[in-house]
C-alpha cells in the first residue's frame, strides 16, 4: 500500500510575495512554520499592501536563501539584496517606492502574518489535487504554476483531493502526523481573488472564480463533508499545531499518516 509522502516545505518570509522550497521546516513558538509570512508590507492604517489589494505585488520577485533571510528583490531590471534581520530599513525603502499609498515592512518573530488568524498552521494539499485544478484551466502552465497560485506550505504527495481527507465536520479535528510532528487539520481554505491572477504579471485569469467553483462542486470526493463548503471557493487544507508539536522539526520525504478525528 502505498503511504503518502511530505514532497515540499514552502515558506512565504515576505506575506505576498515569492516563496522559498525547503528541505526541512521548524514549526515556530506560535504554531506556524518558522519565517513563514514573518514580514509584511503594510500601510499607515496597518493595513495589508498584498496580492488581495493590489495586482502591482505581481511585479516583485523575491528570491531568497534557505534561511529565508537574504533576498533579493527584482522589479525589472532592477534588483537589490538585503539581509532582513538588519537591513529591513533598506528592503522597507526600496519596496516603498514601488507601491501606492507608503508601506511600512514589520516583522513578527513569533507567528508571522497569518491569512487564517483562527487556524495559523502551515497549510497542506497533494500534488494529486494541484495536478488535477491546473488542468481546470487552460491558462495555467501545469501544477507547479497552480502551486504558486494557492501558496501553500506543506504539499504531499498523494492522490487527487487525498487533502480533502484531513477535516471533519465543524465540530470535529482531523490529527494527522509528518514524521514524528503531529497536525490537526481544521477545514478546506477559502481562497481569494490571488489564485486568480498569473503569479509572474497578475493578469487576471478570466472567468476564474466561476470556472473553479463548478468544477469542486462537480469533483468534490465522497469522504468531503458537503457542510464545510457554503460556498465552493475553497481548496487546500487550513491546519492548527498542538502545543507539543511547536519547536519540532519535519522533512521532505517522511510519511504522512492520518490518525483519527475528534471533538473539539
Amino acid at each position: 500500500m502505498y503511504m503518502p509522502r511530505l514532497d515540499a516545505i514552502y515558506v512565504y518570509p515576505i506575506k505576498s510575495l515569492d516563496g522559498v522550497e525547503l528541505e526541512t521546516g521548524q514549526v515556530g513558538p506560535g504554531g506556524s512554520l518558522t519565517r513563514d509570512r514573518q514580514y509584511a508590507m503594510v500601510d499607515a492604517d496597518g493595513e495589508y499592501v498584498n496580492g488581495k489589494r493590489t495586482p502591482a505585488v505581481h511585479r516583485i520577485r523575491a528570491d531568497f536563501d534557505t534561511s529565508g533571510t537574504i533576498v533579493t528583490l527584482r522589479d525589472g531590471s532592477e534588483s537589490a539584496r538585503f539581509d532582513l534581520e538588519r537591513e529591513r530599513d533598506r528592503a522597507q525603502a526600496w519596496l516603498d517606492e514601488r507601491f501606492d499609498p507608503e508601506i511600512e515592512l514589520v516583522s513578527n518573530d513569533r507567528l508571522g502574518f497569518p491569512d487564517d488568524t483562527t487556524d495559523f498552521g502551515p497549510t497542506v494539499i497533494s500534488t494529486g489535487t494541484l495536478a488535477v485544478v491546473a488542468d481546470w484551466f487552460d491558462e495555467i502552465d501545469g501544477p507547479e504554476e497552480m502551486r504558486r497560485r494557492l501558496r501553500p506550505n506543506l504539499v504531499v504527495d498523494a492522490a487527487p483531493f487525498w487533502d480533502d481527507r484531513l477535516y471533519a465536520g465543524p465540530d470535529s479535528r482531523v490529527r494527522f502526523d509528518v514524521g514524528d510532528v503531529t497536525f490537526e487539520g481544521r477545514g478546506p481554505c477559502q481562497r481569494c481573488v490571488v489564485p486568480a491572477r498569473d503569479p509572474d504579471s497578475g493578469r487576471e485569469t478570466e472567468r476564474f472564480r466561476t470556472r473553479f467553483v463548478e468544477k469542486r462542486r462537480e469533483t468534490l470526493p465522497e469522504w468531503a463533508p458537503e457542510e464545510r463548503f457554503d460556498h465552493y471557493y475553497r481548496v487546500m487544507v487550513n491546519t492548527r499545531t498542538p502545543a507539543d508539536s511547536r519547536g519540532e522539526w519535519i522533512s521532505v520525504g517522511s510519511e504522512v499518516v492520518i490518525d483519527e478525528a475528534t471533538g473539539r
